[in-house]
């Protein structure tokens, strides 16, 4: 098993890599050491501290709408379906979700009972920051029957659930709304309401059909309008018959899934670790990109708590750095 030296920064605030799904699954195949001075950096986008290692291969991550900034980072690993060579892979969130689940997602088991469970779900804390088309459509479906929201947002259950798939495993649907519209922005919404057979209400990414089979969910997308989608789900609510034969479709649009991202992921790290590191660098050093990371970096002492107070992102900051 080949030794690799590595680390980690700028990751969430309660991020801790033994944890993390990446560092768990290389562990599998290479034996790994943190280290100060890795050879490969792990990166993702709740910081600036990655300006401070040079001599090392930066691989981006990101479970956020971001595009990894390819002048800055030789690899990246996100949502967004590129095309950049070896550079890029797309792994959405929904499957480091769902992982340890999937095979057994394959074939479904659905009994009549599960007609019997209450109504519908929603289980969100993103106001703010979240499509508005999330609360317009709670609203209007609310309108029907009631829908029990255990998140911070739009409470009335008079608690936040603990457990969310244990909450949601308890209602014939979930409203599963992503939080921006973004082309192959899929997160663990669609599919945890998958994992406990409660049929999601989804609108997000408009190229979720690639992965998932949208005849066994509500596919908000698909309709004429929000009201046409409550109106077929309130047909559905009323004929367990109809019900029960959507349920029983397959929730991926392709067999094997698993280890078809499986293979994905394991060539992506193959290519990048099994080279001579000299090799598998991909930055520019010559050029307008050096000069384009060397402007960057040397904003960040006074950048990075403005842009964490202000919310700012990377365009944001490119634009007052030319003011």
């Amino acid at each position: 098993m080949r030794t690799i030296k590595i680390g980690f920064v700028d990751f969430w605030p309660s991020f801790d890599y033994k944890d993390f799904f990446m560092y768990k699954y290389l562990s599998k195949y290479y034996h790994l050491i943190i280290s100060d001075e890795p050879d490969y950096l792990f990166c993702s986008s709740f910081g600036y501290k990655h300006w401070k290692y040079s001599n090392c291969i930066k691989i981006y991550y990101t479970a956020e709408n971001l595009i990894p900034d390819f002048n800055i980072y030789d690899y990246g690993i996100g949502f967004y379906y590129l095309s950049l060579g070896d550079r890029y892979l797309r792994f959405p969130l929904w499957l480091i979700y769902s992982w340890d689940q999937l095979n057994n997602m394959e074939d479904k088991n659905i009994d009549k009972e599960l007609c019997k469970r209450k109504f519908c779900n929603f289980v969100y804390s993103n106001s703010g920051w979240a499509d508005p088309i999330r609360e317009k459509f709670y609203k209007g479906i609310s309108k029907y029957k009631r829908v029990d929201s255990g998140g911070a947002f739009l409470n009335n259950i008079g608690y936040r659930v603990p457990d969310k798939l244990g909450f949601i495993k308890d209602y014939k649907f979930t409203i599963a709304i992503e939080n921006s519209v973004v082309p192959g922005y899929t997160t663990e919404k669609i599919i945890e309401p998958m994992i406990v057979n409660s049929m999601p209400i989804y609108y997000g990414d408009p190229y979720v059909d690639k992965d998932f089979n949208m005849h066994s969910c509500i596919h908000i997308r698909n309709f004429e309008s929000i009201q046409s989608s409550i109106d077929y789900i309130i047909q559905l609510d009323k004929d367990d018959s109809l019900y029960i034969s959507k349920l029983r479709q397959k929730w991926f649009a392709y067999e094997n899934i698993k280890t078809v991202y499986d293979r994905k992921l394991r060539d992506f790290f193959e290519n990048i670790f099994d080279q001579e590191k000299s090799d598998a660098i991909r930055l520019v050093d010559y050029g307008f990109a050096r000069r384009y990371r060397k402007e960057l970096s040397r904003t960040t002492p006074w950048a990075t708590t403005f842009l964490i107070e202000k919310g700012y992102g990377l365009l944001d900051r490119i634009k007052r750095i030319r003011l």
